[in-house]
């Protein structure tokens, strides 16, 4: 029932008594998703269309595995990340990165929403513990 959002917000509601966030955390993870949807909103000018071609070719290449979709998703966002000015986390910078890639694919190709969603989720995995902080 819950829909994606790209914009920070959280669509629909927990049904069926299912848990839901603490008042006081959902507070922060709204200002968390705001800043990071406004970095976003920054980004989206600087992000090349070639860029986002490069990586569409990479997603419809069958042959290529999800590791290594998420290694070359990994380069891109740490050369997109060098551009960034270095008084922003880095860290928050490529998760906002790899988040408006995936969007920008999507948009573009959306045949490939389920690989693309897979790829960039793998890729935030890995910066898990760096989500974790960023919510504590």
């Amino acid at each position: 029932d819950d829909e994606l959002q790209t914009d920070g917000n959280r669509s629909g509601h927990f049904q069926n008594g299912e848990p839901g966030v603490a008042p006081t955390n959902e507070e922060v993870i709204r200002l968390i998703a705001a800043q990071l949807a406004e970095i976003g909103d920054q980004f989206d000018k600087e992000i090349q269309a070639r860029v986002v071609n490069d990586l569409v070719l990479h997603f419809r290449n069958e042959n290529l595995s999800r590791e290594e979709i998420t290694q070359h998703m990994s380069r891109v966002v740490a050369q997109l990340t060098r551009a960034i000015p270095s008084d922003m986390d880095q860290e928050k910078a490529m998760l906002v990165l790899a988040m408006l890639l995936a969007k920008k694919i999507m948009n573009t190709v959306p045949s490939l929403l389920h690989r693309v969603f897979n790829t960039t989720l793998n890729y935030m995995n890995q910066h898990h513990d760096y989500i974790v902080r960023m919510v504590s």
